[in-house]
């Protein structure tokens, strides 16, 4: 080390890296309690992929479309204190060859697929073709799961293309787990989510960042890259939450875990309804984006005759990209339980978030993680 307290200089309490939901949170609790903490955070924003910009009246949302929804009212309350939320309900349509559909599965896809108008002619023909593909047990992978769940025709057209886009591997080679978190109902009901709490923030969601950041006892670098500079950080902060990839903090001494990443390419357009709704999902393996999104649907706010729509682009993950999808089959689950039991001797070090956990969390899910990890941490 060149000098003593290069990056201590104030007696920090908490290096925290990673300026997203988990992060933030945590700085924001234990300023509550008298501490103080350093945020760094190597991109050049907080609020990690849930940021958002305003852009002609519109918020976009950065990093893909994030819909807050939960059932768990202690997160709710606790978010509602930074912002506003406007009720907006996701209602997908999915697109498959120019023909479209309702999502989640409902009765008005079983009408759009198949004509079949009563719950039970739906439930008949999803039984009919659950029996003719042979299925019988517990589905193996997620192929076999989703033809159990809604049978061979909705599986071929609206998630087979559109699944193995996203993971880049046959849905054959998935576990059967991922499908579950899609509803089906048998109801005329286009609710994305079955969560009795949802919505998208008024001033989108780096508002909810700015005001929990804004204590004179938490200080926020970005661009700033913790591996730049690892062990001196080690040495010299007392205590540690780390956000990051679990295995790159442990310089991939076992191997890398896999991640799936993300491209976005958005546009702008001379019109203030391009595509009729604010998520589209495009199903064919053909078509090389999985999903469109058009932001002023979100919250109905923007300038006249303008709006923006954002394509997403699934693609290989390498450690010159973003991380935003653990693949949690059993060879990573295995390599992961190696990761964390390094994790656990670390004393001084708290892991969390969806990569410090290699978990695919909802923005709920890690909400309340981080506030348990704060209960943990301040218990006495």
């Amino acid at each position: 080390m060149s000098e003593t307290m290069k990056y201590n200089t104030k007696n920090y309490d908490y290096l925290i890296v990673g300026a997203g939901p988990y992060g933030a949170i945590f700085a924001h609790e234990a300023a509550k309690r008298g501490k103080r903490s350093l945020i760094i955070e190597r991109r050049a924003h907080v609020g990690g992929n849930m940021y958002t910009h305003k852009e002609h009246g519109i918020n976009v949302h950065d990093f893909g479309a994030h819909i807050f929804h939960t059932d768990n009212k202690e997160v709710w309350d606790y978010v509602n204190q930074f912002t506003e939320f406007n009720g907006y309900i996701n209602q997908v349509v999915a697109n498959y060859k120019g023909e479209l559909y309702n999502l989640p599965f409902n009765m008005n896809t079983f009408y759009q697929m198949w004509g079949v108008k009563t719950p039970e002619e739906a439930a008949a023909k999803i039984e009919e073709q659950k029996v003719a593909a042979g299925l019988s047990g517990i589905p193996k992978n997620l192929e076999e799961q989703a033809i159990s769940l809604i049978g061979t025709d909705i599986y071929t057209k609206l998630i087979k293309g559109y699944t193995e886009k996203q993971w880049g591997r046959k849905a054959t080679e998935l576990p059967s787990f991922i499908i579950r978190r899609l509803p089906v109902r048998y109801t005329f009901d286009n609710n994305y989510f079955n969560h009795r709490y949802q919505g998208v923030p008024v001033d989108g969601y780096t508002a909810i960042f700015d005001k929990m950041l804004d204590s004179d006892l938490i200080d926020v670098q970005v661009n700033t890259d913790f591996f730049s500079n690892k062990e001196d950080y080690l040495a010299e902060f007392p205590k540690i939450v780390y956000t990051g990839m679990i295995d790159q903090y442990f310089n991939y001494e076992f191997g890398e875990l896999e991640y799936r990443s993300v491209r976005f390419e958005s546009e702008t357009f001379e019109t203030d309804n391009k595509q009729g709704n604010a998520v589209i999902n495009y199903t064919d393996a053909e078509t090389p984006f999985t999903r469109v999104m058009e932001w002023r649907h979100f919250d109905k706010k923007g300038d006249d005759n303008k709006t923006i729509i954002t394509k997403e682009y699934p693609q290989d993950w390498d450690r010159t990209k973003e991380a935003y999808y653990p693949v949690n089959d059993t060879k990573n689950s295995e390599l992961f339980k190696k990761y964390r039991k390094l994790a656990d001797n670390e004393k001084t070090v708290i892991f969390g978030g969806r990569l410090g956990n290699y978990q695919y969390y909802d923005m709920d899910q890690v909400f309340n993680a981080a506030l348990k990890a704060v209960e943990k941490e301040f218990k006495d």
